[in-house]
């Protein structure tokens, strides 16, 4: 199972932008632009934490903004802006990242500095890896 959406004005909820979120089981793909394309992917076990926006505009127009905390380089901070179903895809989100932190055996760790790193099981002996 997976969802894809378009990001959309916030008026009305046009679908007249040229982004696309895809939201599968293992991962997310985001699809922006027209004449320049880029295509950014990020598995869903990296994915922190995951919180939903909604703007009063977002609200009458049935739209929202999901925004997932990562520990992927090129994304910390991954928006799917002006969506609808923001709830049905933020709870995805949430429930298949915990489920594939759990399949790849992966911890996410906070260190006493603040920042968060990622700690990965490599052989599959129970015992963290250093990387």
């Amino acid at each position: 199972m997976g969802y894809t959406e378009r990001k959309r004005w916030v008026f009305f909820g046009l679908p007249f932008t040229f982004t696309v979120y895809s939201v599968e089981q293992e991962k997310i793909t985001t699809n922006k632009g027209f004449f320049k394309t880029t295509e950014d992917s990020l598995y869903m076990y990296k994915i922190i934490d995951v919180k939903l926006e909604r703007s009063f505009f977002e609200r009458i127009f049935g739209l929202g903004t999901v925004i997932c905390y990562t520990s992927d380089v090129t994304d910390k901070v991954l928006k799917f802006e002006h969506i609808k179903r923001a709830k049905e895809i933020n709870d995805f989100i949430f429930n298949n990242s915990e489920e594939m932190r759990k399949k790849r055996r992966t911890l996410n760790t906070q260190s006493l500095t603040g920042g968060v790193e990622a700690a990965f099981d490599l052989d599959g002996d129970g015992i963290i890896d250093d990387m």
